[in-house]
């Protein structure tokens, strides 16, 4: 009995030794968490967009705000790799900061609406990505428009034709080395609602295909590649879709980190401006009608992995809500 009662003191005194290291490892920041930093100040910088249309003063105040957290995020990233640990504390401070700063925008953008127009649908309160609701102006990226044609019912929504959706891809596409029907997958960085309901969330796997390729040669200097989706999965069920890609937003994340860490410059040096993230359309590249992406500097199309696409639907998909867990 004796040796069965130290047997069972040995074993608790193991267990309180080992559960600060077992916290300490369940509270480890990947690098798959900063990219979700990279990914809502990309969102955050929508949200001014928005506001900036309504309200430019208040719009450039966030601005400087969000110029200081897209510092803060490089910051982590890169003290993630030179470092290999980063506490969640630091993480979650801007995370929260920068959910923040998106919940004050979206309601600025609510408060300084006209009366006349009709009220939007209600903003969703995840910490973590916004819903873009449905449906998107194709000529303004970041603008909302009504759609009387959308159908829903209580056990499914629908997303109509024209609706925009921003997916990061997994694979990089290259035209001298893609062929036609070649498979690839992104993944949509909000989640998409119709009248409130929530539609795709974030995280959802779009697939795409290659329809046509044009490699460069030394008779073809403009090489071209056209790529569509075709197919949306979440929750474990796949819908059929046809989605053409409208634009390519740069999404590599900290471009020159390399060079500069190699040289010996400090994190404070890396700072500054050169997170690759979200700062536009991608560069070198022309899309035209139809998804064709074009290069414009004689070199071959290519889109990295990272990069972000985005979709309009050119047919309406039916989204059985009663499937969700």
């Amino acid at each position: 009995m004796n040796l069965r009662y130290r047997a069972l003191l040995a074993a608790v005194a193991l267990a309180i030794i080992a559960a600060p290291a077992y916290a300490q490892q369940s509270s480890t920041v990947t690098q798959a968490d900063v990219q979700r930093l990279q990914d809502n100040v990309y969102l955050a910088d929508r949200d001014l967009s928005q506001l900036r249309s309504r309200d430019a003063t208040r719009a450039t105040q966030l601005g400087t705000e969000l110029d200081d957290l897209r510092d803060e995020v490089v910051y982590l990233k890169v003290k993630l790799r030179k470092e290999r640990t980063l506490s969640r504390t630091e993480y979650s401070d801007v995370r929260d900061r920068i959910e923040d700063l998106r919940s004050r925008a979206r309601s600025d953008v609510a408060a300084a609406a006209p009366a006349s127009t009709p009220t939007p649908a209600p903003a969703p309160s995840s910490a973590a990505n916004s819903a873009t609701t449905v449906s998107r102006s194709t000529s303004a990226p970041g603008n909302t428009t009504s759609t009387p044609s959308t159908t829903t019912t209580a056990s499914s929504v629908e997303v109509p034709v024209g609706t925009e959706i921003d997916v990061r891809l997994q694979n990089t596409l290259n035209s001298g080395t893609a062929q036609v029907e070649d498979r690839f997958e992104g993944a949509t960085l909000a989640d998409v609602t119709v009248d409130g309901r929530l539609a795709i969330p974030a995280g959802s796997i779009f697939r795409g295909v290659v329809t046509a390729v044009e490699p460069g040669t030394r008779t073809n200097r403009t090489s071209k590649m056209t790529v569509s989706f075709d197919q949306v999965t979440l929750n474990g069920r796949s819908y059929p879709i046809r989605g053409t890609v409208t634009q390519a937003i740069e999404g590599e994340g900290i471009r020159g980190e390399a060079g500069r860490t190699a040289a010996g410059a400090g994190v404070g040096a890396i700072i500054g401006g050169i997170l690759g993230g979200f700062k536009g359309a991608l560069a070198g590249i022309l899309i035209g009608g139809g998804g064709t992406i074009a290069a414009t500097e004689g070199k071959e199309v290519e889109l990295p992995q990272g990069s972000v696409l985005r979709v309009r639907m050119d047919s309406p998909v039916q989204i059985d809500t009663q499937t969700r867990h």
